[in-house]
């Protein structure tokens, strides 16, 4: 007769969610590298010995790993002034400085390094980058443009220093990119005074802006609403302004219709002439 044998202890393991157990095993071991990694990078920090700095900053920097590299970059220089390795240490500092986007502080790295060791082989390429690095600072055009003339200024001077380098075509790009974004910002603001009402600053913003940038991809628009802004102060002003007004509108649109005869806003153009016609008794040429 065959005997059954019953187990009463259960195997605990079989009855657990396996998926979760896994979830927690691996938290477990990530925090662990976690802690050991930053023990580690401690460690190198606070250590004396100065190559295994310069290899580890140089190890985090092809990690891209900035932020790390930076703190190390940064004792070196002090550490290492002087020595064969101060002018890489500082041309990797101010990348980092570059990558973690602080743009103005890289800048002025770039710069620094240029007159410190103004013979070195990374000059030329850390004089662009002094440019490089305000293009990139450089905000949309509705904030203050400050970065943006200071960038299309070093860009211009490196083209001027550096006349035969290989970056000058990319120069010329990025002032070209940075010119358009200044006229965008003086279009909008003539645009906007215009919206306001207030005609005679939009004729000052949209007239200024032709004068810095004549040949603007906004010239057709801006003479066309300088016309119209025109028009609307004279409309708009006391009798015994109205003569005189009238007749710069006229002038404005001379400077219209003479410049985009074939223009697509010729026709609101010359409705509105007509109208400034009648007002002032001026015949239409």
């Amino acid at each position: 007769m065959k005997m059954s044998i019953h187990f009463p202890i259960k195997i605990y393991l079989c009855d657990m969610n396996y998926p979760n157990v896994m979830k927690k095993v691996f938290a477990v071991f990530f925090l662990f590298f976690i802690f050991s990694a930053c023990g580690s990078y401690q460690r190198i920090l606070k250590s004396p010995d100065l190559k295994l700095k310069y290899d580890a900053a140089l190890k985090f920097y092809d990690d891209a790993n900035y932020y790390k590299a930076l703190p190390l970059f940064e004792e070196l220089i002090t550490s290492l002034r002087g020595t064969a390795n101060a002018e890489k240490v500082y041309y990797y500092y101010a990348y980092s400085q570059f990558h973690t986007e602080q743009y103005e502080l890289a800048s002025y790295h770039f710069q620094n390094l240029v007159n410190t060791f103004p013979h070195s082989s990374y000059a030329e390429e850390c004089q662009f980058m002094v440019a490089f690095c305000y293009y990139n600072d450089s905000p949309e055009s509705s904030l203050d443009q400050s970065s943006t003339y200071r960038a299309i200024n070093e860009l211009q001077a490196f083209i001027n220093k550096y006349p035969n380098s290989g970056k000058k075509d990319q120069c010329n790009q990025l002032i070209d990119m940075l010119r358009e974004k200044l006229e965008l910002k003086g279009f909008n603001a003539g645009s906007l005074y215009y919206n306001m009402g207030n005609y005679k600053a939009a004729q000052v913003s949209f007239k200024n802006l032709i004068h810095d940038f004549p040949n603007t991809k906004y010239k057709e628009d801006c003479l066309f609403m300088s016309f119209k802004a025109a028009y609307e102060y004279a409309i708009n002003s006391i009798e015994e302004k109205k003569a005189e007004r009238f007749k710069s509108a006229k002038e404005y649109f001379i400077s219209f219709s003479e410049s985009f005869p074939q223009s697509l806003k010729m026709k609101e153009a010359l409705n509105l002439y007509e109208n400034v016609k009648k007002q002032s008794e001026m015949p239409l040429n």
